[in-house]
């Protein structure tokens, strides 16, 4: 975190989201594992912190098409998250990062062919991972 002021409350919503990097989760799910965690840590404390988390860009935040919640993801280990696409598996959540050559290539195609632009931040497919496949 560039020049943060680190509290109880941020320090315990970073490891949660550091130890599940690839996936995303919503703030009230994010605020039930924190609270177990660290004692006195309130809904307002985790929505203000995920919002400064977002403004200093280690969170992805996101809506899913259908979905009244929005999303939260670690990613301050994945610089320029605000550049590519993200995939997500349909069965376990897991997020995948499609990276610039792909999403520039992918975007390309998709403006030539349909004429639309594509906003790579905020573009995520949905799909099912390998590992769910197998199953």
């Amino acid at each position: 975190m560039k020049n943060a002021y680190k509290t109880k409350a941020r320090e315990e919503i970073v490891a949660y989201l550091k130890g599940h990097t690839e996936q995303r989760f919503t703030a009230r799910e994010i605020f039930e594992a924190v609270s177990k965690q660290a004692e006195g840590i309130n809904r307002t404390t985790v929505y203000r912190n995920l919002d400064r988390l977002c403004e200093q860009g280690d969170l992805l935040k996101y809506k899913e098409p259908n979905q009244d919640s929005w999303y939260y993801q670690y990613s301050a280990e994945h610089e320029h998250c605000d550049e590519h696409m993200h995939a997500q598996c349909s069965v376990c959540g897991k997020i995948f990062h499609l990276e610039k050559p792909f999403v520039d290539t992918f975007g390309k195609k998709v403006l030539s062919e349909y004429g639309l632009d594509i906003d790579a931040s905020q573009t995520i497919i949905i799909g099912k991972c390998s590992e769910c496949s197998k199953n």
